[in-house]
C-alpha cells in the first residue's frame, strides 16, 4: 500500500508538471475527453489492478483497450462507436494457487447523437456482448444485445452525466447460464484551462440472474499532454470496491489510463 501511494505521488507530480506545459487546445481536448460521445478519435488503454480479492486474497489485473471512433452520418447526427476489449490476468480468484489469463468478453456500443444539442448532450443505441474470451473463467460463451444510453451537461469547466446499458444473452452455449446484466456509470469531472482535471465515477454492475451486484468508486486526476507530437491524456487514481458478491470483494485497487488522441 505504501508503494502505491509513493508511485501515485510521483505520477501526480508528473501530471501537474505536464499540465502546465499543455498547448492552447488542451482545455478543449480535456472537455471532449470528459464526454464519452464527443466527436474525437481516441484509443484509451485503461489498466485496473485490484488486490485482496475474496477469501484467497486474490489479485486481478485488467487492461481495457477502448477505441472510440466517431462517424458522421449527416449534417445532424453522429454515430459514436466504442469497444471495450479486456485483457485479464488473475491469481487466486477461482481458488487457491490458481491463475487465469487471456482475453475476456468484449462489449461494443454505438451511440447515435445529435451534433447540435445545446443544453444537454445525449446519445442512444445498441450494445453488444461478444464472447471472445480465451479462458473458460473469462467468458460467458454467450452473445448478448441490449440498449445503451448516455447523457451529460457541460458548463464552466464541469462535466456531469451518466451512462447505462442493459444486455441480455440471445445465443451461445446451452451449457452456460443466460446473461441479464446492467451497467450504470454516473460521472463528474472538473477541468481547469490547463487541461488538468479532477473527477470521479461510480461503476455499478448488476447481475439480475444471480441477484448480486458490484460497485466501484474511482476518483481520478488527469492531464492532457504530448508525447512528442502525439497528443495524450494521462489519468491516475485509486479504486474503492464499495460492494461485491460474497467472497469477491477487493481490499483496494488503482487505475492508470493512457489515452492516445487524434483530433481533427
Amino acid at each position: 500500500m505504501k508503494k502505491f501511494w509513493k508511485y501515485t505521488l510521483v505520477l501526480l507530480a508528473f501530471i501537474l508538471t505536464q499540465a502546465g506545459m499543455a498547448q492552447d487546445n488542451a482545455a478543449e481536448l480535456a472537455k471532449k475527453l470528459a464526454n464519452p460521445i464527443a466527436s474525437l478519435i481516441s484509443v484509451p488503454f485503461q489498466n485496473n489492478t485490484d488486490y485482496g480479492i475474496g477469501n484467497n486474497n486474490g489479485t486481478k489485473n485488467t487492461l481495457n483497450i477502448q477505441p472510440v471512433v466517431p462517424i458522421s452520418i449527416n449534417d445532424d447526427w453522429n454515430m459514436i462507436t466504442r469497444a471495450i476489449v479486456p485483457v485479464v490476468t488473475q491469481y487466486n480468484i477461482t481458488g487457491e494457487n490458481t491463475k487465469q489469463s487471456g482475453l475476456a468478453d468484449a462489449v461494443v456500443s454505438a451511440f447515435f447523437s445529435p451534433k447540435n444539442s445545446e443544453n444537454l448532450t445525449w446519445g442512444v443505441g445498441p450494445a453488444l456482448l461478444l464472447p471472445i474470451g480465451t479462458n473458460d473463467f473469462l467468458t460467458t460463451k454467450k452473445f448478448g444485445v441490449g440498449p445503451t444510453a448516455v447523457a451529460l451537461k457541460q458548463s464552466n469547466g464541469w462535466t456531469l452525466g451518466g451512462l447505462i446499458n442493459q444486455i441480455w444473452s440471445v445465443a451461445g452455449s446451452s451449457e452456460r447460464s443466460n446473461v441479464s446484466q446492467m451497467f450504470v456509470q454516473p460521472f463528474v469531472v472538473y477541468n481547469w484551462p490547463s487541461g488538468a482535471g479532477l473527477g470521479a465515477n461510480m461503476e455499478w454492475t448488476q447481475d439480475w440472474k444471480n441477484s448480486n451486484g458490484t460497485l466501484w468508486l474511482n476518483p481520478t486526476l488527469s492531464a492532457v499532454t504530448s508525447l512528442g507530437k502525439q497528443k495524450t491524456q494521462v489519468v491516475i487514481g485509486p479504486r474503492l470496491n464499495l460492494a461485491a458478491p460474497d467472497g469477491a470483494k477487493a481490499d483496494w485497487g488503482w487505475r492508470a489510463v493512457l489515452i492516445f488522441l487524434f483530433p481533427k
